[in-house]
């Protein structure tokens, strides 16, 4: 085992980890190092060997390799592995898909084994198909079914349950079959953002469906209790099939949901059809899993996977890059080795989960750091020879995945629905020790530990500013970037800064053309560009690749079917598309908000000319309340029944947070002194996320300004429930207010690592 001698952490990745993965006591202090963390994992993965008779010797060698490939940043395995492996808890797995059947019993079991989920760290899938249709008759009470929506409901209420006392939040994928008698209904299911603000959702498209459309034809709606024709009052119902699909083009083009999921593709790709067939996914939709599965997943770091090479004809420097072939064979082996392990080491939330798991063996290796290859080799993200390199670095990782697992099969065995499988050939096909071995997943957080791009996907920007916690302002430039620009002698400080105000560097032209060429970002890359990458990864891909289709805000309508149909057409499993602020659009064009004049006409409800003066002597109220940053001692003077001024102490804690505290509070008596309505104030402060949110006084307190809200409110609140206006998630971080990028068919900010997947 090497030393700890040149880890490359950068200080953005050691916040992620502090934040989010290292392990912490019981008053939030981190108490466990980067190194340790990689070391706990690496030991607890390498346990498993014992079981197949090796000794402690091979152990600490198997232990060795795991830690080596983690610490040089060339491996990551999923969110879970990491906060979990060594510890406790132990629920190592990302994703799962639980069985809803059509009654009550089923449906309240898969709401209990939610939530025990979602608890343990993992996040969910569900098929919504196997459900009667809203208003069908339910025989054994004589009343009538409320339908598939009103259960999705059920689940994000106890998916916003559980997440207030987690370190990771519970996702959901919603499913539902084209064909299903509620369709139009689900489609526009999530146009009201306040809503199922838990849920991906996305439709299961047959390839019947898509012939339909092709020819502008009517199709079948299925009653799901028969399997036969629905009649709706006294009819056969049919829908248009052109009309559906505009009307999820349409959606789609609003607010980024309902994604597409081609049902019987990725059954094609099915290895256990005699088993069961796909229904529904995990939430970003790359994972497709029979009922009670787990995946274990974890992406290999391709920016690791080159070697610089002496070049005397370069016109630059006096090297280049190329792909070293035997060191990602290397890498591949180890980690489908280490995953195939994460099976035997993880402790499943359900005995009906490790059962089945088992029986199938799925792992998904993936890859992050795509758009750094490509930068190293000097070959622009949207051009042939990208994809050209996609496919052989794709097909290369698949095949020696496959090789590997086939050797584990020959030590350990092979995986027990073997002989039910598309491997079994009467005897004859190849052993395998796991039904899947490939599937390209969000990388989010993992990415920035790793230091290297997300997943395939492009840059999604060359420089840009973070936020510290002390509001420090950093910028932050691409490594890989900064380097050229210095060697090449375009460097300064200036340009970073005008770097980072835009998507693009396509036409900064202090830049060489041919930097700008390569330094590709999402917003130089168009739909059919991004559908192409997805299509190449595909092809020699298991299971299914999750990445996200970025449309410029400008994008038509037109645009997402083109998305949409070329993703069929290239033989994507799923397609996820986001025009850019889509999101913020739909905010401000429902409820409320919809007249721009309104929040200022609200603004100045109750507000006086003149501040108001302090008398002598004030009553008040003092309530200590807890916080992520210690107990806060909140002061409330009253005049007239009214609060007139606020006082705040945070107990042990530092001069910033004292400061700023004294600030929040100054402001807030301003406004209560200048007529400003507490509701207001307190709609303003609620639910502002801070780095350490705590389960105190009854509600989640996720800052010291939610805190100070949540005071008021008890105190002087109109008794309504505050409730966020909008899942503040779609464009701005809920933790830290950075930007929100979205990318690999999830959200993840680069200031902090927040992610929902």
């Amino acid at each position: 085992m090497e030393e700890n001698k040149d880890f490359e952490l950068t200080e953005n990745s050691i916040k992620v980890l502090e934040r989010r993965y290292l392990k912490k006591d019981d008053q939030g202090q981190v108490v466990e190092t980067p190194d340790e963390l990689f070391r706990r994992v690496a030991g607890a993965i390498a346990e498993p060997e014992k079981k197949y008779g090796a000794s402690a010797d091979e152990v600490r060698a198997i232990d060795g390799k795991f830690y080596d490939m983690m610490r040089r940043l060339e491996f990551m395995p999923n969110s879970p592995t990491l906060m979990n492996a060594g510890r406790p808890l132990g629920q190592l797995s990302a994703c799962f898909v639980l069985p809803i059947g059509d009654s009550m019993e089923s449906i309240f079991d898969a709401v209990k084994h939610t939530a025990l989920i979602h608890k343990s760290g993992g996040g969910t899938g569900f098929s919504f198909a196997r459900l009667r249709p809203r208003n069908a008759v339910v025989a054994s009470t004589s009343g009538v079914a409320s339908g598939p929506i009103s259960f999705m409901r059920v689940i994000n209420s106890a998916t916003e349950a559980v997440k207030q006392g987690g370190t990771r939040r519970g996702a959901n994928m919603g499913i539902l079959r084209v064909d299903h008698p509620d369709i139009m209904e689900f489609i526009s299911c999530k146009d009201d953002l306040k809503e199922l603000t838990n849920f991906n959702i996305s439709v299961a498209m047959t390839d019947a469906f898509m012939r339909a459309v092709e020819g502008n034809g009517q199709y079948e709606l299925i009653d799901p209790r028969t399997g036969s024709v629905y009649v709706r009052d006294g009819q056969s119902a049919h829908l248009n099939a052109r009309k559906v699909f505009n009307k999820i083009v349409e959606h789609a083009h609003r607010t980024g949901e309902p994604g597409l999921m081609f049902i019987d593709r990725m059954n094609d790709g099915n290895p256990v059809t005699k088993v069961g067939l796909y229904e529904s996914t995990n939430p970003c939709g790359e994972q497709p899993l029979l009922p009670y599965e787990s995946c274990n997943l974890g992406s290999l770091n391709l920016s690791k996977m080159v070697r610089a090479v002496v070049d005397l004809n370069s016109p630059h420097e006096l090297s280049r890059y190329e792909v070293d072939w035997e060191k990602l064979d290397r890498t591949v082996r180890t980690c489908v080795h280490f995953l195939d392990n994460v099976i035997e080491a993880n402790k499943y939330p359900l005995p009906e989960i490790d059962f089945h798991t088992k029986e199938n063996r799925k792992i998904g290796l993936g890859v992050m750091g795509w758009a750094d290859m490509l930068i190293l080799l000097g070959i622009p993200y949207n051009t042939q020879e990208a994809l050209n390199l996609a496919e052989k670095v794709m097909s290369r990782i698949n095949k020696v995945g496959h090789d590997e697992s086939q050797k584990a099969a020959e030590r350990r065995g092979v995986f027990p629905n073997w002989s039910k499988s598309f491997f079994y050939k009467d005897g004859n096909g190849p052993k395998m020790r796991n039904s899947t071995v490939t599937t390209i997943a969000p990388t989010g957080t993992i990415s920035i530990i790793a230091g290297c791009s997300s997943g395939i996907e492009p840059l999604f920007a060359v420089s840009y500013v973070r936020t510290v916690m002390d509001k420090t302002r950093m910028l932050e430039v691409n490594p890989i970037f900064e380097r050229v620009a210095k060697a090449r002698g375009f460097y300064s400080q200036e340009l970073m800064e005008e770097i980072s105000k835009n998507n693009s560097i396509a036409n900064i032209e202090e830049i060489p053309e041919d930097v700008r060429k390569v330094f590709v970002t999402t917003h130089d890359v168009t739909p059919e560009w991004h559908v192409r990458m997805q299509a190449a990864f595909q092809k020699h891909t298991d299971n299914a690749v999750s990445k996200t289709i970025n449309l410029p805000g400008e994008a038509n309508l037109k645009n997402v079917e083109d998305a949409y149909l070329l993703a069929y057409k290239l033989g994507c499993k799923g397609i996820t598309i986001y025009r850019d602020g889509s999101r913020a659009e739909q905010v401000l064009s429902t409820g409320a908000t919809t007249d721009p004049g309104s929040a200022q006409a609200d603004l100045k409800i109750g507000l006086q000319k003149n501040v108001k003066d302090r008398p002598q002597t004030l009553p008040g109220i003092t309530e200590k309340i807890k916080t992520g940053y210690g107990n806060l001692y909140v002061t409330v003077n009253i005049l007239e029944g009214k609060p007139f001024e606020v006082f705040a102490q945070i107990g042990k804690s530092g001069y910033s947070t004292m400061a700023d505290t004294e600030a929040i509070c100054r402001l807030i008596s301003l406004a209560f002194r200048s007529g400003v309505p507490v509701e207001m104030v307190i709609k303003q402060l609620k639910g502002i996320g801070g780095s350490t949110p705590v389960f105190g006084n009854g509600a989640l307190i996720s800052s010291i300004p939610d805190a100070i809200a949540h005071v008021l409110h008890t105190h002087f609140g109109d008794g309504k429930e505050i409730k966020r206006d909008l899942d503040i998630s779609s464009e701005f971080c809920p933790d830290c207010g950075g930007r929100i990028e979205h990318e690999a068919g999830c959200i993840l900010c680069r200031s902090c690592g927040y992610s929902k997947c």
